[in-house]
C-alpha cells in the first residue's frame, strides 16, 4: 500500500464525491424525502454506474467521442433534458397523502444517469488522465481508478438528506427544500453548456 499514485487517486475520488454536484443534490434530496433505506438502490445505482462509466471510457469510449463529436453533443443534450426530469420529479415530490405513491429514483435510474451526469464525466476523464500510468496495461488502469471510486460511498449525501427531512415539519418547509434542491440540480447544468 505504499503507492503515491493510489493515495493521491483515493483523495481525488474523496473530494469529488463529497462536493455539490447532479448526484449529491439528488442523494439529499431522496433521502429528504423518503428516508435512508428507501434510497438505498439510488446509493447503489451510483456506487456501481459510476465505476462502470470510468471503466468504459478508461478502455476506449472517450475515444469515440474524439472520433465522433456529434455523438458528444448528443449526449450532453439528453444529460440536460434526463436532469430537468428529475428536477421536475424532485420538485413535484409529494408528502403525506399521495407521498406512498411517488418514488425514489431506482438503481436502475441512477446508474443509467452517471451515463448522462456531466460531473461523472469530467470526474472520470480526470482521474484517468491524472492518476494512471501510461506504460501499464490499459485495462488495468482503469479498473484500479473505477475501483477507488467504488469505495468512496454516497451515504454521506443521503443521511444528510434525512437528518434535513427531520427538520422539514411543515408541508411548505418540505415544498421549499424540494423546490430548492431541484433548482440546486437544474443549475448543475449551467457551467455544462457555457464551458
Amino acid at each position: 500500500m505504499n503507492d503515491p499514485l493510489l493515495w493521491a487517486l483515493l483523495g481525488f475520488a474523496l473530494t469529488t464525491s463529497v462536493t455539490p454536484g447532479p448526484n449529491n443534490a439528488m442523494l439529499t434530496a431522496s433521502g429528504a424525502n423518503f428516508g435512508f433505506r428507501r434510497a438505498l438502490p439510488h446509493m447503489l445505482g451510483i456506487i456501481v454506474g459510476f465505476p462502470a462509466m470510468v471503466l468504459a471510457i478508461g478502455l476506449g469510449l472517450g475515444t469515440v467521442f474524439s472520433t465522433l463529436p456529434w455523438l458528444h453533443l448528443a449526449l450532453k443534450y439528453v444529460g440536460a433534458a434526463y436532469m430537468v426530469y428529475l428536477a421536475w420529479r424532485i420538485a413535484t415530490a409529494e408528502r403525506g397523502k399521495g407521498a406512498a405513491a411517488a418514488k425514489p429514483i431506482s438503481f436502475f435510474e441512477a446508474a443509467g444517469f452517471q451515463w448522462v451526469n456531466p460531473k461523472a464525466w469530467i470526474m472520470g476523464v480526470g482521474a484517468l488522465a491524472a492518476y494512471t500510468v501510461p506504460e501499464a496495461p490499459v485495462w488495468s488502469e482503469a479498473a484500479r481508478v473505477a475501483g477507488a471510486f467504488v469505495f468512496i460511498s454516497s451515504a454521506l449525501w443521503c443521511g444528510f438528506g434525512v437528518a434535513i427531512g427531520r427538520l422539514l415539519t411543515s408541508d411548505r418547509a418540505f415544498r421549499l427544500f424540494n423546490y430548492g434542491m431541484a433548482l440546486a440540480l437544474v443549475a448543475s447544468l449551467i457551467p455544462v453548456f457555457i464551458l
